[in-house]
């Protein structure tokens, strides 16, 4: 793959940028961040950019899209390949009126990007996540924002200097201010990054049944996520930990869904997922087409079992303890060396009671 002479990265939400880094390293021979304040760009610095271009009026208060015209000044002069921005709905915003000013093409939500014969090929989802489309940049300039979980994040050297340049700043023809930010709790998790997912859907009955679901992922290390109904019908989880199209997009080595149908919205968020083992009453559910091992039962008899089954098997430990949802301890690092990448095998063999249905497939 051929590589681009210069690439840019910008994001609204700091933690994107390691992401944002490693597509822009590979893509690019050369990469160049812009950031909001100071304190962001100590913390990217070590990302490795060629030079760091600090925006002015940098107020908190200050509006993501009201940066358009300042970074389009800034481009002008640069002549970048690639502008690459987080999926955010302020980064897409942003995006959106500098593909205006620059005259740019732009491409949102991409899930893969790359550089053929010195073009650049974006592939993003469209029709709700029924089909990819793949487009071919035919204008100077490409503006592409990326979709979270799609690239691996670089490392990072805390060695590595660059120079600094402030960006002057340039009001916008109409300038819209926030007056008030209030925070927002929200979820420390961030499933694009974990290893090992439980998902629930609609199988589940009743909110407090999500204690069962959380002893289940406490005992195979194992964050939680769930269908859209859950999260946005329900309420019952938070929106952080919604997987589907316009949620998350796993990269898991696991994905054990609990109860979820199966439909294109939620699969485009989990079938990124290395290992897909499905979980349903309903042997005709969408799932199973996805899934590379299938279990046709009730999770609330599945569930249980399981525990029931891998918590004897798992020693307690003294160290770095954390309690679960049941009150019991369990060490993070725990599952981890007992079963690397968490071993299918040992899932499909702990119930004696299993019986293979079809190839891949077992009903209780």
């Amino acid at each position: 793959m051929s590589q681009l002479n210069s690439v840019w990265v910008f994001s609204d939400n700091p933690e994107r940028y390691a992401e944002l880094f490693g597509g822009a390293q590979q893509w690019g021979q050369q990469v160049y961040a812009i950031v909001q304040n100071t304190d962001q760009a100590q913390a990217v610095m070590p990302y490795g950019p060629k030079c760091l271009y600090v925006l002015a009026q940098n107020d908190a208060l200050q509006r993501t899209e009201n940066y358009a015209e300042s970074i389009a000044a800034l481009l002008k002069d640069k002549h970048p390949a690639m502008l690459l921005l987080a999926a955010t709905k302020r980064g897409k915003a942003l995006a959106a009126r500098l593909s205006v000013q620059l005259n740019a093409a732009l491409v949102n939500d991409a899930t893969a990007v790359d550089i053929v014969d010195g073009h650049i090929c974006a592939e993003h989802r469209m029709y709700g996540g029924l089909a990819f489309a793949q487009e071919k940049i035919n204008r100077p300039l490409a503006i592409i924002t990326l979709a979270p979980g799609v690239q691996e994040p670089c490392t990072s050297d805390t060695s590595h200097q660059c120079p600094t340049e402030t960006v002057p700043y340039v009001a916008p023809r109409h300038e819209i201010l926030c007056r008030e930010r209030r925070a927002k709790a929200a979820s420390s998790v961030d499933l694009s990054k974990a290893k090992r997912v439980v998902g629930v859907g609609r199988g589940l009955a009743a909110q407090d049944d999500l204690k069962m679901v959380h002893e289940l992922a406490a005992v195979l290390n194992a964050e939680v996520g769930c269908s859209r109904p859950i999260a946005e019908g329900e309420n019952w989880m938070e929106r952080e930990r919604y997987i589907g199209v316009s949620g998350v997009l796993l990269k898991s080595d696991l994905y054990l869904t609990l109860g979820i149908s199966g439909q294109i919205q939620h699969m485009v968020g989990g079938n990124g997922a290395k290992v897909i083992v499905a979980i349903n009453k309903d042997k005709n559910a969408p799932i199973f087409n996805y899934a590379d091992y299938g279990l046709v039962g009730d999770i609330y008899k599945v569930v249980p079992a399981l525990i029931s089954q891998f918590e004897p098997l798992i020693p307690l430990s003294t160290t770095s303890p954390a309690v679960n949802a049941a009150g019991r301890e369990h060490n993070a690092c725990r599952m981890t060396n007992l079963m690397p990448l968490w071993s299918v095998r040992a899932l499909l063999v702990a119930l004696p009671h299993w019986s293979w249905h079809e190839p891949g497939w077992m009903s209780w």
